[in-house]
């Protein structure tokens, strides 16, 4: 290969990750560590909601500089962005809900107003929302703002869902499930834009991944596992950092 090929093909690749089932089989184990995670931080280490949230942020933008500034994609990178943004996405959701007092229902609206808001403007600046397009630093701002958005309401409508419409954790993990295969069956069987049912399916994991992480720490009273956090949260990280590792993980060919 010439040194013009190895620049096309280079050229040709995103920042982040192939959709395979790998994908979404990690990003929904990543939510769920998010909730167990950000509950460990914020309750059982009694840090508050805003602390924690702050903590949870500064690692978060910490991540996003080191993804943007790699010079490819990097599965780690990558994953560890997702983790941090899962984690100061439950903080901030709880905090938005819970201490500002505009509830589930306010904070569902505030956070998916901002969602919208960002994939607008990223419209509108970079001309595509496509994953695959992900590949110059402004493209990545807006993938991740976009992201951090997407997790917070995720969680938000995760607890709405289980609590204020008192489905409960399983009740309410089936609802987002159900939503999620419809999602498939229009991947498959529909011509709907590929990018809008990408951002629905990783819009939908969250809520799905915080409701199981609610079902496992949870105290039985509530309809939980009571499980530990810290151990929820290690045995999750290892299989997370497992099928990272032992797993192959290619970078998304652009669209373009």
């Amino acid at each position: 290969m010439n040194i013009e090929s190895k620049h096309a093909t280079s050229e040709a690749l995103s920042k982040v990750p192939e959709l395979t089932l790998v994908f979404w089989i990690i990003k929904i184990m990543a939510t769920t560590l998010g909730e167990t995670g950000g509950d460990a931080v914020s309750m059982s280490m009694e840090f508050g909601y805003l602390v924690s949230t702050a903590i949870f942020g500064f690692l978060f933008i910490g991540a996003v500089l080191v993804q943007i500034k790699a010079p490819k994609f990097h599965p780690v990178i990558y994953w560890a962005t997702i983790v941090a943004s899962t984690t100061v996405g439950t903080t901030l959701a709880d905090y938005a809900t819970r201490s500002l007092g505009i509830g589930y229902a306010g904070g569902s609206a505030l956070l998916l107003a901002l969602l919208l808001g960002s994939l607008f403007v990223w419209k509108r600046m970079m001309g595509s929302v496509a994953v695959a397009d992900v590949s110059s630093p402004r493209s990545e701002l807006f993938y991740w703002v976009t992201i951090m958005f997407s997790q917070t309401l995720g969680t938000a409508l995760g607890d709405w869902t289980a609590d204020t419409a008192g489905l409960g954790y399983l009740g309410a993990a089936a609802i987002f499930a159900g939503l999620l295969t419809i999602v498939v069956v229009a991947y498959f069987w529909t011509k709907i834009s590929r990018t809008t049912l990408f951002w629905t399916a990783f819009i939908l994991t969250r809520p799905l991944g915080a409701v199981v992480g609610d079902f496992l720490d949870k105290p039985l009273a509530n309809g939980g596992l009571a499980l530990s956090r810290y151990s929820a949260s290690a045995i999750l990280a290892v299989f997370i950092v497992a099928l990272v590792l032992l797993l192959p993980h290619r970078a998304a060919k652009q669209s373009h």
